[in-house]
């Protein structure tokens, strides 16, 4: 039995994990806490937390993990330099899943968006468009910068002196090295993300549309029951689903 804290109770992932988490035998919610509440009294009696608050939240929930032994799943995004470094100090003695997208199609998206990228070669130019929900607050969201950092990874560049967030007037012709991406928000949408790779003559677009939360939030509870007992650590859903 696996023993969970779910942090952002209240919100649409947070209300997906509670649901998710209700019909599987091997887990059990030790806590549930939302803005304002106090996680300290509550966590000594988990096994791992779930975190899926905002990302001013999270570097004070690994802190608090650290400090109590306790697993740590991060399904925020957006983290500043200092946000991240307080993690990474924090996973230097509990294992920490911290992915931008916990949906096993997703994840099977990254796979191949790194296969298709080194497959084509550099003359095909790349470009990702991702949608979602009007009351999003960041963008990109965070599996489209995922998927930026393949591509750039794979191209061997640095993504932040190649990336182009959309494009507006007289803008020259698209340089050859260049990342596009553009993001969409409206209606209810969950989440969808394009990967296009436009060559000469053709063009392949690798596409996941997630038409419910369920999805991630069953993908974070895997992630939970995974985690417990590994070594510390940071690690994502491709080491979970053993992608690596």
């Amino acid at each position: 039995m696996t023993k969970l804290i779910i942090a952002g109770c209240k919100g649409r992932m947070g209300q997906a994990l509670l649901d998710c988490a209700s019909r599987q035998p091997a887990l059990e919610i030790a806590g549930r806490i939302d803005l304002g509440d106090d996680v300290q009294p509550l966590i000594s009696n988990c096994d791992v937390l779930v975190d899926f608050t905002f990302h001013t939240a999270t570097a004070g929930f690994a802190t608090l993990c650290a400090q109590h032994g306790k697993a740590l799943i991060i399904g925020t995004t957006g983290h500043t330099p200092e946000e991240q470094a307080a993690i990474q100090l924090a996973a230097k003695t509990i294992p920490i899943v911290w992915s931008s997208n916990y949906s096993t199609g997703v994840n099977t998206l990254f796979w191949l968006t790194r296969k298709a990228a080194e497959t084509l070669g550099p003359d095909f130019d790349l470009e990702i468009v991702e949608m979602h929900h009007r009351h999003k607050k960041d963008a990109p969201s965070g599996t489209a910068d995922t998927l930026a950092r393949i591509l750039a990874a794979v191209r061997k560049v640095q993504l932040e002196k190649v990336i182009r967030h959309g494009r507006l007037g007289i803008t020259g012709e698209r340089t050859k090295e260049e990342i596009g991406m553009h993001s969409l928000r409206g209606g209810d949408v969950v989440g969808d993300h394009t990967v296009i790779f436009a060559g000469a003559g053709e063009r392949l677009e690798l596409t996941h549309k997630a038409a419910s939360r369920d999805i991630l939030a069953n993908g974070a509870l895997r992630a939970a029951q995974w985690v417990v007992g590994q070594k510390p650590g940071i690690y994502d859903m491709q080491n979970v689903l053993g992608l690596q």
